[in-house]
């Protein structure tokens, strides 16, 4: 039995609702009538509801998200259709904005604007003791860090066993970026250092293993990032793997000193770069130091053992499909472990759409609101880079064909090509072979991986064969896959393995074990 509900429907279990634990953190004398219950996106809503109403609340308060906005609406619908008498509260960045067109607003008692820590506690309260708010959409004051009490404890043994743990030393972001959120979200405020390492302090002895910063811009204050990455450096154990979002243009060397005594691979750093263009960074309020963001870059792979993912957008008002070539070429020359090409999101409240008409963007109407054409880029061609960003997660972000992939663009003998270029050409002939961009096994796109190689880019068979042969054996595999068996010695070399299930030996993600060099 409990008074309140608090729910959401996480993207995957291995997810842990971080905006939930805040508010059961920050519920005060309410916190004991109080469950949390998260579920996940393969989840029908109907079992989901039996679920919550289970425990006989009064008030259900609901995360939603851009991943689970159609899930969310469907659980709401059905729980007003069953139990109208429950108080339904709607929180979270995807009903912060834009509200009165959204049908689960419609639906819902109650909608909570903005950081709901402390409001949704004020309006529990007053919704138990018999005088609801008369408003519909409640706008949260935004609190100050100091006035809130952390999370960290909620995580459960389970959670720190098997989950990626989030956490935060500071909240809002200076740029004003106008694809992102975050540019909404003034001014940046720092956790209380002492009060948050304590924290996580304790979350380390409890066996905490894997935290996800998501501070929008960890490195943007020197001092506290440096404070913060010493504190995890002195209690660093084997197993320990820890993920920031850096600004990518300010790393100075406070931070660089740090930073190469971690670890190879315990480190991962998330720079968001979207376009190298600068025409294209100033129509979306987003200006950087592209000489700088190079050089320090250079300097995450040539001198320590972090792990690079790098971000850029398809999509952006003015960014040509040439831009973006040129753009993607040079970060691929720069050699991070991972790019993340994303396709543009017209999220609710961002001003990216003050560019609707002038550059004639054209997005979908239903999450994740990608874009689907606009004055440089028309629908064919953008599904075609849709397509692109798929196929390289698959290949390439995967770490499955590490030793492969580069052959694309600078095969032996042959001169240099265009990285993007190569990479369009193959995505092209995929799915002119497969018509689909998942579910493919990975035998399979091994297969037509090699023939697409041999047969269309006529490379030497027998120095793919071995070179591919390395790439798929390197998480254990030892059955040589037919078509690469006539090519290969009868006791082809095999790369050692770093992987396990979800972490490899040394604790590391498997997807980033598999860049790591071999041992």
């Amino acid at each position: 039995m409990a008074d309140i509900v608090l729910s959401t429907i996480n993207a995957k279990y291995i997810h842990a609702a971080f905006g939930l634990r805040y508010l059961l953190a920050n519920l005060g004398r309410l916190r004991d009538r109080a469950a949390l219950l998260e579920f996940d996106i393969n989840q029908r809503p109907v079992d989901i509801l039996e679920r919550i109403l289970a425990h006989h609340p009064k008030i259900i308060g609901l995360g939603v998200y851009i991943w689970n906005a159609r899930v969310v609406t469907d659980l709401v619908t059905l729980l007003k259709r069953v139990r109208p008498d429950v108080t339904v509260i709607l929180g979270g960045p995807e009903v912060s904005y834009e509200t009165e067109v959204q049908a689960v607003c419609r639906t819902a008692d109650h909608v909570i604007c903005g950081e709901a820590d402390l409001k949704f506690a004020e309006v529990c309260a007053a919704i138990l003791e018999g005088h609801p708010p008369s408003q519909k959409v409640i706008q949260a004051e935004l609190p100050e860090f100091s006035q809130l009490a952390l999370p960290y404890d909620l995580y459960s043994p389970d959670d720190i066993a098997h989950r990626i743990l989030y956490v935060e030393a500071s909240r809002g972001c200076p740029f004003s970026c106008e694809f992102c959120l975050s540019s909404l979200e003034i001014p940046v405020r720092q956790a209380p250092l002492e009060v948050f390492l304590s924290s996580i302090e304790r979350m380390l002895q409890r066996g905490a293993r894997q935290l996800k910063f998501v501070d929008r811009t960890f490195n943007l204050n020197t001092r506290a990032s440096s404070d913060i990455l010493e504190f995890l450096l002195e209690r660093y154990q084997p197993g320990m793997f820890f993920h920031f979002e850096m600004v990518p243009d300010r790393f100075p060397e406070s931070l660089r000193g740090i930073v190469r005594r971690f670890p190879p691979g315990s480190l991962q750093f998330e720079v968001g770069i979207q376009s190298f263009n600068p025409e294209v960074g100033a129509l979306i309020q987003r200006r950087q130091d592209y000489a700088k963001l190079e050089e320090n870059l250079r300097f995450l792979r040539e001198s320590t053992g972090v792990h690079v993912h790098a971000d850029l957008i398809i999509g952006l008002p003015g960014e040509t499909v040439e831009s973006f070539a040129a753009g993607f070429d040079r970060l691929v020359a720069l050699r991070p472990h991972e790019i993340q090409v994303g396709i543009l999101k017209k999220l609710r409240g961002t001003p990216i759409s003050r560019h609707d008409g002038p550059w004639e963007m054209v997005y979908s109407p239903e999450p994740p609101y990608e874009i689907l054409q606009n004055k440089l880029i028309g629908f064919g061609t953008m599904q075609r880079l849709r397509r692109f960003a798929r196929y390289w997660d698959l290949i390439s972000n995967s770490g499955n064909f590490g030793l492969t992939l580069p052959l694309l663009w600078q095969a032996p003998g042959a001169p240099p090509v265009s990285a993007f270029q190569a990479f369009l050409e193959w995505s092209d002939w995929l799915h002119q072979q497969t018509g689909r961009t998942d579910s493919i096994a990975l035998a399979r796109l091994a297969g037509l991986w090699f023939e697409y190689l041999t047969k269309r880019r006529h490379l030497d068979p027998a120095n793919v064969a071995l070179r591919l042969w390395q790439d798929y054996s390197a998480p254990g595999r030892r059955d040589v896959p037919p078509f690469l068996a006539e090519y290969l010695p009868k006791q082809p070399p095999v790369r050692t393995s770093r992987m396990g299930s979800h972490l490899n030996s040394k604790g590391i993600p498997k997807r980033q074990a598999r860049h790591l060099p071999s041992t």
